[in-house]
């Protein structure tokens, strides 16, 4: 990845950087921001859009989202993330840091603890919703938790208590995405194996609540119409995202060269990818509070949106540093190569059928 104007400042935990669109172009014929995928046959000038995106901004700050001052009101236009999981226990440690009551309510009162987590992440949501523009989106993935303590199991139900919070705040909420984990273990299952009153149904499922703030977005000026057009996708792709049901497995990171970055990442690329393409257009800024290791800054370089992150853990920072400086340009082309190749599959198999594909696009060279 071109990385270029790179800015770090201790005194505000903060790091930018620019990356050009160029760097991950892959010609002929596919281009890397939204591979302007319309027909031609409808008017939309492409030089302006080409030029108000030919290089990104992007900016990581290492402080805690629950105030995100450094980020001006109504700046943003979609927000993906994965916050740390209320009573997941290897996320106790973080939000006890930030409540010092959460640790004692473990032990005591589970549920205690379980609304003073949330309520740490209630702080988020309403920053999100002050950072976003009106008709601006915000995508959480987040998963339910099941947990014994003091010898009692239960389900703690964390999608609900987000989406409660959301509508508390403003957020209108649209209609969700289940992200189905499948697990193939012969040992999945909870509780006492094959005898009645005394197993429990595995989760294997995560959800992705999509919420709005203000209704629809609205575009008066020509500008934005052209790169909204260019910010298209395919036809087929949309059948799929669009779907209330995504079967995705979390795989291991591949879009990064560097050995200290070989690790699983269940917050899979294609998620934010698809999302980033769902809910914005080229030129957008995308803000993820939750950064981790920069799966959703990775997502907006691929499809020439600005990005913004934050990261509480400070420990990550070398990590995260060593990721953006080792991007891999190569694998960036491979995985829009990739995406580009699965379209022409899609037409060949679809007019080998009998059906009839109306559309063309000149500067792909392909039906769509």
């Amino acid at each position: 990845m071109k990385v270029k104007d790179k800015k770090i400042d201790d005194s505000l935990n903060r790091r930018d950087f620019c990356a050009s669109i160029a760097a991950v172009a892959v010609t002929p014929p596919v281009e890397m921001a939204g591979l302007s995928l319309l027909n031609d046959n409808a008017p939309h000038d492409l030089s302006l859009t080409s030029a108000a995106v030919s290089e990104t901004s992007h900016q990581i700050f290492f402080e805690a989202a629950q105030n995100m001052e450094s980020v001006k009101t109504a700046s943003v236009d979609l927000v993906v993330t994965s916050p740390p999981y209320p009573m997941i226990e290897m996320w106790d440690e973080i939000f006890s840091s930030q409540n010092s009551n959460v640790g004692t309510a473990l032990k005591k009162d589970p549920m205690s603890a379980f609304e003073l987590m949330h309520r740490e992440l209630d702080k988020v949501w309403a920053e999100c919703f002050r950072t976003l523009k009106d008709g601006g989106f915000l995508c959480i993935n987040i998963g339910d938790a099941t947990r014994s303590i003091n010898k009692e199991f239960q389900l703690y139900n964390n999608h609900s208590r987000v989406v409660s919070s959301c509508l508390k705040i403003g957020f209108e909420n649209l209609p969700n995405i289940i992200w189905r984990k499948q697990t193939n273990a012969p040992n999945k299952f909870m509780g006492s194996g094959m005898l009645p009153c005394g197993a429990y149904v595995t989760l294997e499922h995560e959800w992705i609540l999509v919420f709005r703030k203000s209704g629809k977005r609205i575009y008066k000026l020509d500008r934005d119409k052209a790169l909204r057009r260019s910010s298209a996708f395919f036809w087929e792709e949309r059948n799929k995202w669009f779907s209330d049901l995504w079967e995705i497995k979390g795989v291991k990171q591949t879009i990064v060269n560097s050995q200290t970055r070989e690790r699983n990442a269940s917050f899979s690329l294609e998620i934010p990818f698809r999302l980033v393409n769902m809910y914005s257009q080229m030129g957008d800024v995308v803000l993820d509070p939750f950064m981790g290791m920069g799966t959703t800054l990775v997502a907006s370089m691929l499809l020439g949106r600005n990005s913004i992150g934050f990261e509480i853990d400070k420990g990550l920072r070398p990590m995260i540093e060593d990721f953006v400086d080792n991007v891999d340009t190569n694998l960036m082309k491979r995985f829009v190569a990739d995406r580009f190749n699965a379209h022409l599959a899609f037409i060949k198999e679809r007019t080998s059928l009998g059906k009839n594909v109306k559309y063309s696009n000149k500067k792909l060279n392909c039906k769509v």
